[in-house]
């Protein structure tokens, strides 16, 4: 059982690493397999398709950054801090990896939204309900701060997508430019969308 135990894990660790660093399309199940140091018949034994081990990773990606981004906005304080703690961590994990890899990889979920927005309807499923899950979060920390009198703003809801689009959006040149510091306006953009000054 714990070889069993083992071997899957090197496959989802090799797969996450894999995925993270190169187009979801340009990797095979033989790739994985070789880079988990797992012969290539035993990969049908845990995972029916790379399909199927591709969304066990998103939900393990998403469990694991969903109880980030909850901790942090259900905290206490201003939603202005929260937030400003929101980014603090994305800009950790993209410099993170900058520094192990030597690239910036950008979010495993943008980077498979864009990959396959046209096809493969399970895991764009998959991946808008964790945008809606994000933009959720953010809606309710700042419904929390309207109703004690914090923010102006009156649309919650489609300041919440603003948010987690900008949040995409600077990830997104922080890969293209392989610098994380392109996610220095994410702060500033986000103050004049609430409507509120730096705190």
């Amino acid at each position: 059982m714990g070889r069993t135990s083992d071997a899957r894990q090197r496959i989802l660790a090799a797969a996450t690493d894999l995925f993270s660093r190169r187009s979801y399309g340009s990797i095979g199940v033989a790739e994985i397999c070789a880079q988990a140091g797992t012969p290539k018949g035993s990969f049908y034994h845990f995972f029916e398709s790379k399909q199927a081990l591709a969304l066990e990773i998103i939900d393990l990606q998403w469990n694991s950054q969903r109880g980030r981004w909850q901790a942090i906005l259900d905290s206490d304080g201003p939603l202005v801090h929260r937030l400003k703690d929101l980014f603090a961590f994305t800009v950790e994990v993209q410099t993170a990896s900058l520094n192990d890899a030597g690239v910036v990889s950008g979010c495993l979920f943008g980077n498979l939204s864009l990959e396959l927005s046209t096809g493969d309807d399970p895991m764009r499923q998959r991946l808008r309900t964790i945008f809606d899950e994000q933009v959720d979060l953010i809606r309710r920390a700042i419904e929390k701060a309207q109703a004690q009198g914090e923010l102006s703003v009156i649309d919650a809801p489609g300041a919440a997508k603003s948010i987690v689009a900008q949040i995409e959006g600077t990830v997104l040149f922080a890969k293209l430019f392989n610098d994380p510091g392109q996610l220095d306006q994410l702060w500033a953009n986000s103050l004049r969308l609430l409507q509120v000054a730096d705190a």
